[in-house]
């Protein structure tokens, strides 16, 4: 399989919905999550429970956010990004539907409404009593100078940042979108995946019963190769910025 290929079903599809991974923004210096080096393998991931019942924890979490330990921000989109974008912009890309928490996305200009974000945003804050919306630089300072652990200036409660945790509900507002668009699309392209984590990766399944072509692009082998149309082993960002103009 080659780069050829590819160009051409993405040529032949007409609504195409892209489902972006880690690997995506790998490209951007942003680490992965469970490989060798990746996030997990340097701390150890702080699960909604402990978040909720242990002040300790929500220090320990609030302390990662605004160090950037965890380097999930603070980065720039790359070419696969702006790429997504371009084939957007040329009314081809119905939606992007991400794992990821990066903002990337939204930073390359793909309007925010066509990010489906499974996993939540770590840009910003929310708090889980009634949902306020806290952006972060809000809430640094009173943190770093003086320790004070963010709480909802609407209502008291407990704020988090917007990523979803372990252990925490995934979000019934984006997986029933994510669902209404795999069920609309004629390609569903996957992009730096390793459909490992369910029920995220439950969406290129669907799409391929559903009689959609699967296109999977990413640096290493995947468990759905065998059943996607076209798996392709390349770099993403400069296979999507040689395809799409």
């Amino acid at each position: 399989m080659s780069r050829a290929d590819l160009a051409r079903k993405l040529a032949d599809a007409r609504r195409i919905v892209a489902f972006t991974g880690a690997g995506i923004s790998t490209e951007s210096g942003i680490p992965d999550f469970r490989s060798p080096g990746g996030v997990w393998s340097r701390m150890k991931p702080i699960t909604y429970q402990e978040f909720v019942g242990s002040e300790d924890k929500r220090r320990e979490a609030w302390t990662r956010a605004f160090t950037g330990k965890a380097g999930w921000t603070g980065r720039a989109p790359n070419a696969g990004h702006f790429a997504l974008a371009r084939l957007h912009d040329q009314g081809r890309l119905s939606a992007v539907i991400t794992q990821n928490v990066d903002n990337l996305h939204q930073d390359s200009g793909l309007p925010a409404e066509k990010v489906i974000e499974l996993h939540g945003n770590a840009s910003f804050a929310t708090c889980l009593a009634c949902g306020s919306r806290h952006e972060l630089e809000e809430l640094r300072g009173p943190f770093l100078d003086h320790g004070e652990i963010p709480h909802c200036r609407d209502c008291g409660g407990l704020v988090k940042t917007a990523v979803i945790s372990f252990g925490q509900s995934m979000p019934s507002g984006p997986m029933a979108r994510a669902e209404f668009e795999t069920l609309a699309c004629d390609l569903f392209l996957v992009l730096g995946s390793s459909l490992t984590v369910f029920p995220a990766a439950d969406f290129p399944i669907l799409a391929k019963r559903n009689g959609a072509t699967l296109v999977i692009l990413n640096r290493e082998p995947t468990d759905m190769d065998q059943i996607a149309d076209l798996a392709l082993q390349d770099e993403i960002g400069p296979a999507l910025s040689e395809i799409i103009a």
